[in-house]
């Protein structure tokens, strides 16, 4: 597996190596069959997570770290879509703007969380090279993939507050691939918001589980 951290090619003076480039690949292909609901971004995140984490791995400790509970993640996700698949008339998922107390309760959960990890990060210097940047993307990532498991359109623009830190520090880490990608995620994005914004208009609210019905 060695070749993964070789070099593939050099780009506007940036050397991208396989793993890195493989990895973000997978993820922007994920990112696009989270936006066509399809319960395949799942496998796909979790594969691209496997990957990236073959990249950090070694020299970048926190980063590795993040892929492994992206994987996590990416299983709770299937496991969310393979219940809440159906619902909607297409019979995928349904997908939805989250109630005030979620958007309280991840926005609280993102700060707290950035803090910790970055107080981490701070105490052992090998886990990042960016504690604060890095912690705020790790946590990041992981609140848009919640939000996105449970079908909330507020995923998308997780995933934007994501990318804003996440290209200059991509870069600067010499991840240029993750840099462009990154990029690329953006425009995805917006698509997507704007995807699940109407449908989320279109398609019925789900019903909770022990609702009078």
């Amino acid at each position: 597996m060695n070749w993964l951290n070789s070099e593939a090619f050099v780009l506007f003076d940036q050397h991208i190596i396989w793993s890195d480039m493989i990895g973000n690949i997978l993820g922007l292909i994920a990112l696009g069959l989270g936006w066509r609901r399809s319960l395949m971004t799942w496998p796909v995140q979790f594969l691209s997570g496997l990957v990236l984490f073959t990249a950090f791995y070694g020299h970048l400790a926190g980063s590795a770290g993040k892929q492994v509970v992206v994987m996590v993640v990416a299983l709770y996700g299937w496991w969310q879509w393979q219940r809440g698949r159906g619902r909607a008339d297409d019979g995928r998922i349904t997908v939805r703007f989250a109630g005030w107390r979620e958007r309280g309760a991840m926005l609280a959960a993102a700060a707290a969380g950035t803090v910790a990890v970055a107080l981490l990060f701070k105490a052992y210097p090998s886990l990042s090279w960016d504690p604060w940047p890095d912690a705020y993307i790790f946590v990041g990532t992981i609140v848009a993939m919640y939000a996105q498991a449970k079908g909330m359109v507020e995923f998308w623009i997780a995933w934007l507050l994501v990318d804003v830190v996440g290209v200059p520090l991509n870069f600067a880490n010499g991840y240029a691939f993750s840099g462009f990608v990154y990029v690329i995620y953006g425009a995805l994005v917006l698509w997507g918001l704007r995807d699940w914004w109407l449908r989320s208009r279109r398609d019925p609210r789900p019903t909770l589980e022990g609702a009078p019905a």
